[in-house]
């Protein structure tokens, strides 16, 4: 066994360790990062990346479906599944190359194995080939991300029932799909595979789908996505599987009824679970939450000194970009840099590439209610937008929640086309603490979907101009 000595070592390539390992390079930091399988992690090889791919091609597809729409003429409409998930594939392939060669650039020592604690400065690399050896680092970040959860009785089974992973390289078009949970990723999978033909039913345990969602907004998306084919049932649970040769007959319970629904194919979307077991953190007092997550404080250091989580391992939200953002932190932070800062997880964006798109940033309406704060509230429909009309893209909502007394920017909820690049404006004015007088005083250029964060602040005020 050969022993190597650096500052810093990552366990885990996704999203949260590479940006650490890289940043910590950048700082002059002597670091290794410890992979054991994809560089890049599940959101760039079976998340994020690859379903946003996906959903372009459904995208496009829709398009051709209604191009007389626009005055346009496309006979015979049709897709080839092989090619869609193809491209989706190079698309995850080529970034994660793209990883590979930052960490190069940066001359981050890459470890391709599987990490586990020994001591709080030390840790052992396992290869595929059960070759060891001993990484020695005064800082120790964890950074394993998490995995598909699995409900009793509605496991993946690889053929029948499907996790995101057989979801994002089927070899055929199911004509009929089950998706269970109404979250980010069920309603993902749930558009894609609605607009390539399949009939889709989502099924969400909550009174509400989108659960995390502002309730208005997440009302109007619930329509958008009936008017579109999918059938949204609430407060409904999954009791049993019945699995034939080629579909799986479901029964489904709400309100103390049951009915059976027959389909193709399940997706099991119903959250995730946290990557810890095997990394030695029970005989080191690794302390974890409730729900099996590391506990972290705002700067990721655990109840171990020496030893850190960041990302997906260390809880909620669960979103790659949190994951990148607290590896920052956490390296600037060991580095003494003195630009270290604590994350305000109530102005992490949230976003779903769903059609239509709803994206988020801070409370909700009812969030800023519960906190007994006054509030000033305010929306403007994509209706009327210039820019949302020329597109063809009517159908969306902006709501805006500001602080009555103080102006402060609390939140902001969006659905329509587009929506997910339009929140990192609103991320920015919270950033930089804008108030309601800032946004109202700030240029947007016409004709452009921007305007409507501009509108819908002053609609908050009462000084909308197109409402």
């Amino acid at each position: 066994m050969s022993k190597k000595q650096f500052d810093v070592v990552v366990v885990g390539g996704g999203p949260g360790g590479y940006v650490a390992a890289i940043r910590a390079a950048q700082l002059g930091i002597k670091v290794a990062l410890v992979e054991r399988e994809h560089l890049g992690g599940i959101c760039l090889n079976w998340g994020c990346i690859p379903t946003k791919a996906l959903l372009r091609s459904a995208e496009i597809f829709d398009f051709m479906k209604h191009a007389d729409k626009f005055g346009l003429s496309v006979k015979g409409a049709d897709f080839d599944l092989a090619k869609i998930v193809k491209r989706s594939r190079g698309v995850s392939k080529q970034l994660s190359g793209g990883v590979a060669h930052l960490l190069k650039k940066n001359k981050v020592t890459v470890f391709d194995g599987e990490g586990s604690l020994k001591t709080a400065g030390q840790l052992e690399v396992k290869d595929a080939m059960g070759a060891t050896e001993i990484i020695k680092a005064k800082h120790i970040i964890l950074a394993t991300g998490a995995r598909a959860r699995q409900l009793p009785g509605l496991e993946a089974d690889g053929k029948l029932v499907w996790s995101y992973k057989e979801a994002l390289v089927p070899d055929a078009m199911p004509k009929s799909l089950l998706v269970v949970g109404s979250g980010a990723i069920g309603m993902e999978f749930a558009s894609f595979y609605n607009s390539l033909g399949a009939k889709v039913t989502v099924v969400e345990v909550l009174p509400q789908a989108l659960p995390v969602e502002d309730k208005e907004i997440s009302n109007f998306a619930a329509k958008a996505f009936v008017k579109k084919g999918i059938d949204v049932l609430l407060e409904t649970t999954v009791k049993s599987l019945s699995k034939k040769a080629e579909s799986v007959v479901a029964t489904l319970e709400n309100k103390g009824k049951t009915n059976q629904l027959e389909v193709d194919r399940i997706i099991s979307a119903v959250g995730v679970v946290p990557n810890v077991e095997g990394l030695g953190l029970e005989k080191l007092g690794v302390a974890l939450d409730k729900k099996g997550f590391i506990q972290v404080d705002g700067y990721g250091r655990t109840s171990v000194a020496g030893i850190y989580a960041i990302g997906d391992v260390a809880g909620a939200p669960c979103l790659a970009h949190k994951a990148s953002h607290e590896g920052t932190i956490c390296v600037e932070n060991i580095a003494a840099t003195g630009t270290a800062h604590t994350l305000d997880k109530d102005r992490i964006p949230g976003c779903t590439y769903c059609t239509p798109q709803i994206a988020s940033v801070g409370l909700t309406e009812q969030q800023a209610k519960d906190k007994g704060l006054d509030i000033r509230i305010g929306r403007f429909s994509f209706a009327g937008n210039g820019k949302a009309l020329a597109l063809g893209e009517a159908e969306g909502l902006i709501k805006v929640v500001f602080d009555k007394t103080t102006g402060e920017l609390l939140g902001a909820h969006m659905v329509g086309v587009e929506v997910t690049e339009l929140i990192q404006g609103y991320g920015i004015a919270q950033s930089l603490e804008a108030t309601e007088a800032d946004l109202m005083n700030t240029v947007f250029a016409h004709p452009t979907l921007s305007e409507m964060l501009h509108e819908s602040v002053l609609d908050a005020y009462d000084r909308a101009i197109h409402i």
